[in-house]
Order: structure tokens, then C-alpha cells, then sequence
């Protein structure tokens, strides 16, 4: 499956001011919040259009531009890359010159095209393992291709992992040998 890296790109089109965001997105909750955030980090802007796909979740808005004149052609830049999990804002500064619907077309789909850069997901699980500290050195070498997010050693060492599927399944038997598995949502890295 494919997606975005975060990311920021600025054009000026007619002395419009375009800022395009990028974000990666696994959950709906996070776009009101991410948009809440872009829109007070932002204040002066004119529009903020924006369009999202997360797997049957799909979203286009004008945010005031003319009907289907900003929201769509984010939306449909990404269905052409076959991206999910993704959220694309483009943020407008007015700079006094109509574009027209045609230009606005354009200029939104530019602006989607423009600041793209697309990294491939793969499935996982974040997981969480706990085990005696005696084993750290079998476990750190089995977790050597693993992102570890957080390690605790207050009453036993535990270590919440991000894994890929093909990951987990080559290194399960052996870490269920050394320690307690508790697998705690899919997840898409």
C-alpha cells in the first residue's frame, strides 16, 4: 500500500499564496485534530481545502472555493498515485487575482502533484513484550530490524515495539521462547 511522508510545499500563483501539507493518517479522529491544529497554526489563511482517503473513508472539501475546484483535484491527485492513508490540506493565501475555475482546477492539483512524496506501507503490529533483563541481549538482537518505541525497566523490562507482519513471523518462536508477547493493534509502517 502506498502513502505520503509528511511533508510542506509553498508556490505563488497569481500573488496566491499556496501552502500544501501532507500527513500521514491511520485514524479519522486525527483529522479533525490535525486540521484544528493547521487552521490556528494558520490563522490568516483564506482556505483550507483538503481531501483524505483512508481505506473506504473518503473525503474531498472546497472550503469555500467554487464547488469541486480544490477538494477534488487534491482528491483525485491522490487516487491517480493509488495512496491511502493520507490527508492532503492545501492552504490559500488570497493574493487579489481570480483564477477562475479552471486555474483553481489546476493550481490545487499542482499544488497536490507538486508536494508529494509517496513511501510504501507494510503491515504490522505494535506490540508490546515483557521478559527478565537476563535475556536483553537475545531480545536486542532479534529486535535488530524492529523500530523499539519506548523501553521500561521499572518492575520487569518491557519494549513496545513496531513490527512488519513478515518480521514478526520470522522472529514469533523465538521471542515467545524469551518472553511474554502482547500484540496490541495492527498497524501500518
Amino acid at each position: 500500500m502506498k502513502t505520503v511522508f509528511d511533508n510542506i510545499n509553498e508556490m505563488i500563483v497569481n500573488k496566491s499564496k499556496f501552502i500544501t501539507l501532507f500527513y500521514q493518517v491511520d485514524d479519522l479522529d486525527d483529522i479533525d485534530i490535525i486540521l484544528k491544529n493547521v487552521k490556528e497554526k494558520y490563522k490568516d489563511a483564506t482556505h483550507y481545502c483538503y481531501a483524505y482517503i483512508i481505506d473506504s473513508n473518503i473525503k474531498a472539501s472546497d472550503d469555500g472555493e467554487p464547488s469541486n475546484t480544490a477538494g477534488l483535484p487534491i482528491l483525485n491527485v491522490l487516487k491517480k498515485e493509488q495512496l491511502n492513508h493520507v490527508l492532503c490540506i492545501v492552504i490559500r493565501y488570497f493574493g487579489g487575482v481570480k483564477l477562475g475555475a479552471g486555474g483553481l482546477i489546476r493550481t490545487y492539483s499542482n499544488a497536490a502533484k507538486n508536494g508529494l512524496k509517496i513511501k510504501i506501507l507494510q503491515k504490522g503490529f505494535l506490540i508490546r513484550i515483557s521478559f527478565d533483563y537476563s535475556k536483553s541481549k537475545e531480545i536486542n538482537y532479534l529486535l535488530n530490524d524492529c523500530i523499539i518505541i519506548n523501553k521500561d525497566f521499572l518492575n520487569s523490562t518491557t519494549y513496545d515495539i513496531n513490527i512488519t507482519v513478515d518480521n514478526f513471523n520470522k522472529i514469533k518462536n523465538k521471542l515467545e521462547q524469551l518472553s511474554e508477547i502482547n500484540i496490541m493493534k495492527e498497524i501500518y509502517m
